[in-house]
């Protein structure tokens, strides 16, 4: 049997109740009277792990999120808020990908992997007062497991697609694919979860956002299943009426502007020290720059590389999270004549990927040969990999009969990504190399919500796109097990082998062999070339000099109860 390592004190129910450091010595800035009327003027910031506040933190994002049910969501932008109302079994160390207890306290796995069994936190509840326990942890998997018509598409359940891989067929548990084999609210309280084969990142897979605990009698309420065939994201409980357990409430969403949580007075665990979280959509970045130097939010993510010295010597802090993404060229092989090999190979030698991190991405990325990043178990230095050869590119398309190729070119915007922070200034680095060689690429701009994940990865009118991955945990099967674990139509093939090679993978559980499992398909698919990793880009923050008590994570774990503002934001 095998148990969370740590002592008892890692296993307290004290949610993020760690002693977080300050992002950096304070320093006094103007700020105008619309933040300021915002800030704790009481002088307790609460950085002494004390009282709460009545301070406003007003955070910059990129966009409005998908919708504020995690299950039909696969972005940071709705991530970052639904981190805030809810909670899962498993949550990770602040700034690391290190498991760490969260709803649940403990666990144990069974010696042939197929069932894990939490001990849960007493006496807990969600916002709304139902209690969370372990009925509540069955009712949570048995909604993703019978999810039904347009909420198991591609673009809605992505994660549980991913992960688990299938869903209740036909009312027979019998005839699914699932990974999930059943769930049991035990009478000691504790809840065991079975599985249909061993699956070695599954305890890290609950740290997914999208496996956060809900409560399910409120998504029932406010149609959130999209029983009667309607979009479940835009249910009333997606849009104004979510339920978690988690340290702040939702309050309002005003589309297009914002979104307001309040402090969850009766969480669990250490409770926020600001009274509101508001999140504020300002989808171009210098304008993000702009509203932190004047004093109308108080911290954003995705830096642009230029603006790092501006607001350094300003005086605010900046943050650079651990770079652990992909940025890449999505390659559409469903669409003619993206299926021949040749042309595949044409593209990734017409891309100069040094030429456009240098011009295009923060310092300190790095490039990809691959579709994940070098700090994941089965990175292949020895990956067969396509130099900058636009004579080489030329060759195979005259060799392929295609020296004229047109195609469309999927691109979004209003949006920055922590592994694309300006997609059209990537776009155009890569689609006039593209056209150097003679590929003439149709520019399909769309902006990120709601259109473009939709575009590309529920559609199948594309050709090639940008996009990419910041890794949610630290396994391979979340990169190249999410990109390339069944047949989409982001990519447009059906490779059995490969489905076959990485579903096995799955099951491994010894280091060594995991290790030479998946360098081994990582050479398989840079064989095949679905798409061209590009980079690994570095993400930075910046916060007012008055903020402090929030940590970056690699994994954008970021729950905002330890941050405080001070009256000198």
């Amino acid at each position: 049997m095998t148990e969370l390592p740590g002592t008892d004190e890692t296993r307290r129910p004290t949610r993020r109740a760690f002693t977080l450091a300050s992002l950096g010595a304070a320093a006094l800035v103007t700020t105008s009277a619309c933040a300021e009327s915002q800030r704790d003027d009481s002088g307790d910031d609460g950085a002494d792990g004390g009282g709460a506040s009545d301070a406003t933190f007003v955070f910059g994002g990129s966009s409005d999120p998908d919708s504020l049910d995690p299950v039909f969501a696969s972005d940071g932008e709705t991530f970052r808020i639904t981190r805030q109302i809810f909670e899962g079994l498993v949550s990770t160390e602040p700034g690391t990908t290190d498991l760490a207890p969260s709803l649940a306290t403990e666990w144990t796995q069974s010696e042939d992997g197929l069932s894990y069994t939490f001990t849960l936190q007493q006496g807990v509840t969600f916002s709304n007062g139902e209690p969370f326990d372990a009925a509540a942890v069955v009712a949570n998997f048995e909604r993703w497991f019978n999810l039904r018509g347009l909420a198991q598409g591609e673009d809605l359940a992505y994660y549980y697609r991913s992960i688990f891989r299938g869903f209740r067929t036909n009312d027979d548990p019998a005839l699914t694919t699932s990974l999930y084999a059943g769930s049991t609210a035990n009478p000691d309280g504790t809840v065991t979860v079975n599985l249909t084969s061993p699956f070695a990142g599954f305890l890290a897979s609950l740290t997914l956002p999208a496996f956060a605990m809900q409560e399910t009698g409120a998504v029932t309420a406010g149609g959130g299943d999209g029983a009667d065939g309607s979009d479940p994201r835009q249910s009333a409980y997606a849009t104004s009426g979510p339920v978690g357990t988690g340290p702040f409430v939702f309050d309002s969403w005003q589309r297009g502007q914002q979104i307001t949580l309040r402090r969850n007075d009766d969480y669990w665990g250490e409770k926020a020290k600001v009274a509101t979280a508001v999140v504020q959509f300002i989808g171009d970045g210098t304008a993000r720059r702009q509203a932190l130097q004047n004093g109308d939010i108080d911290g954003y993510d995705l830096v642009a590389p230029a603006d790092v010295a501006t607001l350094e010597e300003g005086g605010f802090q900046i943050q650079n999270r651990p770079a652990f993404n992909v940025l890449y060229l999505g390659i559409n092989q469903a669409y003619p004549p993206l299926g021949d090999l040749r042309v595949r190979q044409a593209i990734a030698h017409a891309i100069d990927k040094e030429a456009v991190v240098r011009n295009a991405l923060p310092e300190g990325t790095e490039v990809a040969t691959q579709f994940m990043p070098s700090n994941v178990i089965g990175y292949n230095e020895d990956v067969t990999t396509y130099e900058y050869d636009p004579d080489r590119a030329r060759q195979l398309l005259a060799e392929a009969g295609q020296s004229n190729l047109t195609i469309p070119f999927n691109y979004p915007t209003d949006v920055s990504r922590p592994y694309m922070p300006d997609p059209a200034t990537i776009f155009t680095a890569i689609s006039s190399q593209l056209n150097e060689v003679g590929i003439t690429t149709t520019p399909v701009a769309e902006q990120w919500s709601p259109n473009y994940l939709g575009t590309v990865q529920g559609g199948t009118e594309h050709g090639v796109h940008l996009l990419g991955w910041t890794g949610d945990y630290n396994d391979p099967d979340n990169f190249i097990g999410v990109f390339f674990g069944a047949a989409t139509n982001e990519w447009g093939f059906d490779d059995p082998g490969l489905f076959e090679g990485l579903a096995a993978a799955r099951t491994v559980t010894g280091e060594d062999e995991q290790e030479q499992a998946y360098q081994d398909l990582n050479e398989q698919i840079m064989t095949l070339l679905p798409g061209v990793p590009i980079a690994s880009p570095v993400p930075s923050l910046a916060f007012a000099p008055g903020v402090s008590g929030y940590t970056a994570s690699p994994v954008q774990d970021e729950v905002w109860n330890t941050v405080t503002v001070s009256a000198e934001s």
